[in-house]
C-alpha cells in the first residue's frame, strides 16, 4: 500500500516569522501566499523601539495600518508611519517598511475572511492547549512525543476543515 503525504491546495499560510520556516514555505508551498503574523509583528516592534515614549503608541499607530479598509490604504498609513519616525528613529522606520509589509497580504482576501487570518494565534492557541492538557510533560522518548503532538494536529485540522464547523468557508470567497 502507498501512501500520499503532504499537504495540497495550500493557497494562505499565515506564521510568524523564522528563517528557517520562511525556507522551508518556499521550498514546499512556493506558490501560496504568506501572510506574517501581524500579532508577532506588533509584538517584535517593540524590540526596534529606541525608547519607552514610541513603544507606548507604536501598537495603536500599528493598529491604524492594519485596519485600513483597503491595501491601498494600509500602504498609505504605514508609507505616513514611516516617514513619521525617519528623522527620530531611522532604524524603527527602516524595520517598520522591511517588516509590516509583510502583514499585509490578509488584504488580498474578502474583509470577512481579513480578522480570522491575520494572525496565527488561533490555530496556536489551540494546539498548544490540547498539548498541555494530554501531556505529562515526561515522554519515554521521543517518538512518543512526536506521535502525541501529530495526533493533537490531527484532531485539531478536522473541526477547521469540516463545513459545518470550518473556521473559514472558502465557497464564500467571492462573496
Amino acid at each position: 500500500m502507498t501512501w500520499s503525504r503532504g499537504m495540497r491546495g495550500v493557497e494562505f499560510i499565515v506564521s510568524n516569522y523564522h528563517a528557517d520556516l520562511r525556507a522551508a514555505r518556499r521550498a514546499a508551498l512556493g506558490s501560496a501566499t504568506w501572510q506574517r503574523c501581524q500579532f508577532h509583528l506588533a509584538a517584535n516592534v517593540i524590540h526596534h523601539a529606541p525608547n519607552v515614549a514610541i513603544r507606548a503608541r507604536i501598537g495603536a499607530e500599528l493598529r491604524s495600518v492594519w485596519n485600513a479598509s483597503s491595501l491601498a490604504k494600509a500602504k498609505a498609513a504605514l508609507e505616513e508611519l514611516v516617514t513619521g519616525y525617519s528623522t527620530s528613529a531611522p532604524k524603527l522606520a527602516t524595520w517598520l517598511e522591511n517588516a509590516i509589509s509583510e502583514g499585509l497580504a490578509v488584504f488580498g482576501l474578502p474583509e470577512h475572511h481579513r480578522r480570522r487570518l491575520r494572525t496565527s494565534n488561533p490555530i496556536e492557541r489551540a494546539v498548544q492547549q490540547e498539548v498541555e492538557r494530554r501531556t505529562v510533560k515526561v515522554f519515554p522518548n521521543d517518538q512518543a512525543l512526536l506521535r502525541l503532538v501529530s495526533v493533537v494536529f490531527v484532531e485539531n485540522d478536522e473541526p477547521w476543515e469540516c463545513d459545518n464547523k470550518a473556521y473559514i468557508k472558502w465557497e464564500c470567497r467571492n462573496a
